[in-house]
């Protein structure tokens, strides 16, 4: 697995991270009830030799321009070893909740300079940044906020690309859920994961970090 012992991995995005963590800083028993307790959870049952240090800095509401301005703070000074960023719900979601507070919207030209600026961030202070994509639970592509948040998601992909940044593309894993399982049955909003949710992005961050999931027939 990529996650060696000593390692300490820093979630920042929004609620969709966020799951009730603690303040001002979620760790052990503040994580949340969301995707970075289950990630630590099967961190520490099925890799117990390495200690590695998880920290949830999420928090509800924010968007791209949100999280950028606190991501020194939050982030940067922490120290991590990598720092995994999950962000741009709500910069779209604004576009459509609220669509007469265009003060309050990152349209996507912003979303793109938020993120390259959260980058170099982590280049200049050592730290590996991963992205993780906003995703939305629609089947119909056409969908007018699915649209923009596969916009938003392909934006992601493309800086990532561009400055060599990992990305988990969430979005494909959602859809094959959504072969089987009606939107509504995951959470109603079709943007917070819920505990099934939580549990699929988990498991595709765990695939990203090469963990051997043939620990758990042991």
């Amino acid at each position: 697995m990529i996650l060696q012992n000593g390692d300490r991995i820093v979630f920042a995005g929004d609620s969709v991270t966020d799951a009730g963590r603690a303040r001002p800083i979620g760790e052990g028993g503040g994580l949340g009830d969301g995707f970075v307790r289950t990630i630590e959870n099967f961190l520490n049952v099925f890799y117990p030799e390495r200690m590695m240090r998880v920290t949830n800095m999420g928090v509800s509401g924010n968007t791209s321009k949100d999280l950028l301005a606190r991501f020194d703070t939050d982030v940067v000074d922490l120290k991590p070893t990598y720092a995994v960023i999950c962000i741009g719900f709500n910069d779209v979601w604004r576009q459509f909740d609220f669509p007469w507070m265009m003060g309050d919207h990152v349209l996507l030209g912003d979303y793109e300079s938020n993120l390259r600026t959260m980058v170099k961030k982590c280049v200049g202070a050592n730290i590996q940044p991963i992205f993780m994509t906003p995703y939305y639970m629609e089947t119909n592509r056409n969908d007018a906020m699915r649209a923009r948040m596969d916009e938003y998601g392909m934006k992601m992909k493309e800086i990532a690309k561009e400055m060599g940044v990992p990305c988990i593309d969430l979005q494909p894993a959602f859809d094959q859920l959504l072969q089987y399982r009606y939107p509504a049955s995951i959470m109603w909003d079709r943007v917070h994961p819920g505990p099934i949710g939580s549990m699929l992005i988990a498991k595709e961050f765990l695939n990203f970090v090469e963990f051997d999931f043939d620990r758990m027939k042991k």
